[in-house]
């Protein structure tokens, strides 16, 4: 009555709104950071277990020598190169392909129906499970083009594999470029190309690179592809060129622990084999990360 304001008192078997909202709120973040944890723990225990069993049998004979004694003893040096072959020619295909159709499909085609029929399929293509590529790699790059079981077949069938994801990671890149960028640099005189060379996909860059670290992942770590097109079950020879068949670390782990006789032997080597295919990912992941961070330091 004299000027002062009456605060109400919450309805008897209630609570105000804002307490509700709180409550509501610390729930969400619990879940949220329950979750992170347990993302985290699964995780750790995986690197835990595969460099527990793993190291135990990695030494300097293990990295540079062949496997003997019907794969009992020796090392994987083949294995590991092979793995090595096939990773690096399956980026240096797919890459360039990847990031020219991206650049294409956002920078130089109108939005219409066709174009988003074609991105749609792109996504489509890429939850194709990888037994299907590599039917595919060996109809076509085995026996039609004649390349026979080789690095060179295996790398493209694992470029096609991965392509769709690195289409697909580009294509988000190259759309997250603010447009005020294009709009500068046509401003200033650039050409559209000079634009798209020069801004775009240097501001691009790193989330073109997120993508690229994905796929290698997946394709160090395949199996069924290479199993049509490029991978033998032994040698102790180290590939030549690009004919030629070789050993993988994915697919020597699945012949040491179902075609092999001797398992109390074997599984020790297939866990060095887990161990050193899991160093080389992130060896590589590592050299992609570092220019991605310096690419997006230098244009961030």
């Amino acid at each position: 009555m004299n000027g002062t304001k009456t605060v109400p008192f919450p309805r008897a078997g209630g609570f105000p709104k804002f307490h509700l909202r709180n409550l509501t709120q610390r729930i969400g973040f619990f879940f949220l950071f329950l979750s992170v944890m347990v993302t985290v723990l699964f995780l750790g225990v995986l690197l835990v277990f595969i460099v527990a069993r793993g190291i135990q049998v990695v030494n300097w004979e293990f990295l540079t020598q062949p496997p003997r004694e019907a794969m009992t003893a020796g090392g994987v040096a083949p294995a590991i190169l092979g793995t090595f072959y096939l990773t690096l020619g399956a980026i240096l295909c797919a890459l360039p392909l990847g990031v020219a159709c991206a650049i294409y499909l956002v920078e130089y085609t109108p939005k219409s129906y066709v174009v988003n029929l074609i991105r749609m399929s792109i996504n489509n293509l890429a939850g194709v499970p990888s037994v299907v590529f590599g039917l595919f790699g060996l109809a076509i790059f085995v026996k039609f083009f004649n390349f026979g079981v080789s690095i060179l077949s295996g790398s493209l069938t694992l470029a096609i594999m991965v392509l769709p994801s690195i289409i697909s990671a580009s294509q988000e890149s190259l759309l997250a470029v603010p447009q005020s960028y294009r709009e500068a640099s046509l401003a200033l005189g650039a050409s559209h190309w000079q634009t798209i060379r020069k801004v775009v996909i240097p501001t691009a860059l790193p989330g073109i690179l997120t993508g690229v670290i994905l796929s290698i992942g997946r394709v160090a770590g395949e199996t069924a592809p290479i199993i049509f097109t490029a991978a033998t079950f032994y040698t102790r020879m180290y590939p030549s060129s690009v004919f030629s068949e070789v050993m993988a670390l994915p697919y020597h782990i699945y012949a040491l622990m179902t075609e092999g006789v001797h398992a109390d032997k074997q599984a020790p080597i297939a866990f060095g084999c887990a161990f050193i295919l899991l160093c080389l990912v992130l060896c590589v992941s590592a050299i992609a990360i570092y220019i991605r961070q310096k690419q997006r330091s230098k244009y961030g």
